[in-house]
């Protein structure tokens, strides 16, 4: 059964929207402002999260950032800002879908299916992942990656960083973003530690970790995922 959180500051409109999630077969978690939202989304992993935009003590846009630099669970937002430009920043934090108060919940159940069906073909066709001619695979379903040929001895920070990165071949990622994508927000290691893991990695991963043809330093940014041609 997939779980959906719901995080809204009107008990009449939780109460609503859960019903008919409930009915849908969904089970469902339910917040009242943003300390709770994060508790119930770190405790129970929901699939989705519906989140209101104005909440008591956080805004709904830095609820989403923070959500989304940890995880890629759908989300859809829920708000009475009717503007586009509203719309367009909250699409931008990387909400999955965006409805406007007030709604019919029928609506509501219609783009929780497709946005869940949407997320779920992704993640499966992200379970294995191969590059260079399947010289490099990422198995994430068990947690192993095979190079040329050969199956490498990661650490599970290592992993973690590298699967980051290959998920998003050719974007940039500054450390601050590796950090809090691949280790979580509550990692409390130095910046720095990051060159470490990068190098370590390259060590296992490249055939000549001097000139990595998957693992590229962006000068004065970050990092970036990308099979460089022989």
């Amino acid at each position: 059964m997939q779980k959906v959180l719901v995080v809204d500051d009107e008990i009449v409109i939780i109460d609503v929207i859960q019903s008919y999630l409930e009915k849908a077969g969904y089970q469902v978690v339910t917040a009242m402002n943003g300390v709770e939202c994060m508790r119930q989304f770190i405790l129970y992993k929901p699939d989705l999260v519906i989140l209101d935009l104005m909440l008591p003590d956080h805004s709904g846009e830095d609820l989403c950032k923070t959500i989304r630099a940890q995880s890629d669970v759908a989300v859809i937002m829920v708000t009475a800002k009717s503007s586009i430009n509203s719309r367009i920043r909250g699409l931008s934090l990387g909400a999955d879908d965006y409805l406007i108060k007030p709604f019919d919940p029928r609506e509501l159940i219609t783009r929780v299916k497709t946005v869940l069906r949407r997320t779920e073909e992704h993640r499966l066709l992200a379970y294995s992942i191969e590059w260079d001619d399947g010289k490099l695979i990422i198995d994430d379903e068990r947690h192993k990656v095979f190079a040329r040929g050969e199956e490498l001895s990661l650490t599970s920070r290592e992993y973690d960083l590298l699967v980051t990165l290959a998920r998003h071949p050719g974007r940039v990622w500054t450390r601050d973003e590796l950090v809090v994508r691949a280790f979580g927000f509550q990692y409390e290691g130095d910046l720095r530690t990051i060159d470490a893991f990068i190098k370590t990695l390259r060590q296992k991963l490249e055939e000549n970790p001097r000139q990595p043809r998957y693992v590229h330093t962006v000068y004065g940014v970050g990092y970036r995922f990308e099979v460089k041609p022989l």
